[in-house]
């Protein structure tokens, strides 16, 4: 446990009293109420102030770990066949400050997400400062139909986020929060632009490892057919095995490699309980 919190980046007392005390002072209040939250989180410290801002407190140890994360990442972009496309980020700041404009953009895009308030740094630590969303539950703490309920919706978002020509790059199921029946997108993290396309590419193989688990390969499959071509799939194929070394993703990748060379020999035949594909629809629409 020492060694969890040493290589996360520890946080002394004081220095999360500094931020509260410039935080408190920056939003004019007298003083401010601390909420840590119990979250398995190696790349900041997450806290809740006052019950209606969200702040994430990342330190240079939190830069070293996503640096190194980072490596990893690209060491298994390339055994799928792509040169690597993660970025790193070269101090705390820049880290709290690339999440504010990831948010920013995803949120003009119409797309669910918490509203970003500001990124600043704070005697050498990096601060990201969002709305905070009381009352969510992850998409993998839902029961299993409502869970199914959603899987188009996810599709339907990442399919917005991607035709706006960005990626999110670690889509996971705790990184999709359901907020009032609504799907809500946080943690994007740094891609290369000029690996845009494989970046999405890998964001629909992560989609898939996500809900896999959670409502089988079938319906999954079925599910990112109402926002992606079954070539989209195919061409998502190739990271699979890559996901599925990941420590963060359990799921049946050989299942869902089965299921899309199902569709693959068998396009425009949908069954009855599959959703609508957009293979299926008429070719003038």
């Amino acid at each position: 446990m020492e060694l969890q919190r040493l290589v996360r980046g520890r946080i002394d007392w004081s220095e999360i009293e500094r931020v509260a005390a410039e935080l408190a002072d920056r939003y004019d209040r007298d003083a401010v109420h601390v909420r840590f939250l119990d979250a398995d989180n190696w790349l900041s410290t997450p806290m809740v102030l006052d019950d209606d801002r969200f702040v994430k407190v990342i330190t240079k140890q939190n830069t070293l770990v996503h640096a190194l994360f980072t490596t990893g990442r690209n060491l298994g972009a390339f055994s799928s066949g792509t040169e690597g496309f993660f970025e790193r980020f070269e101090t705390p700041y820049e880290m709290a400050r690339h999440e504010l404009e990831a948010t920013r953009k995803i949120r003009d895009l119409g797309v669910n997400a918490p509203e970003p308030i500001e990124a600043l740094e704070i005697d050498g630590l990096g601060v990201l400062v969002l709305e905070y969303l009381p009352e969510f539950r992850s998409l993998e703490e839902l029961d299993t139909d409502r869970e199914r309920e959603l899987a188009p919706a996810l599709f339907e978002t990442l399919r917005t986020i991607h035709d706006a020509g960005l990626a999110h790059g670690d889509l996971r199921a705790e990184n999709v929060l359901i907020l009032d029946g609504e799907i809500y997108v946080i943690d994007a993290t740094n891609v290369a632009d000029d690996a845009r396309d494989d970046a999405r590419a890998y964001d629909l193989a992560s989609a898939l490892a996500s809900l896999e688990p959670l409502i089988g390969p079938r319906e999954t499959i079925a599910a990112a057919l109402t926002a992606y071509t079954t070539a989209e799939l195919l061409d998502a194929r190739r990271f699979l095995d890559f996901v599925a070394m990941r420590p963060d993703h359990d799921f049946d990748a050989t299942g869902l490699k089965g299921e899309l060379e199902k569709r693959a020999t068998r396009p425009g035949k949908a069954d009855s309980a599959e959703f609508p594909s957009p293979d299926e629809k008429p070719v003038d629409e």
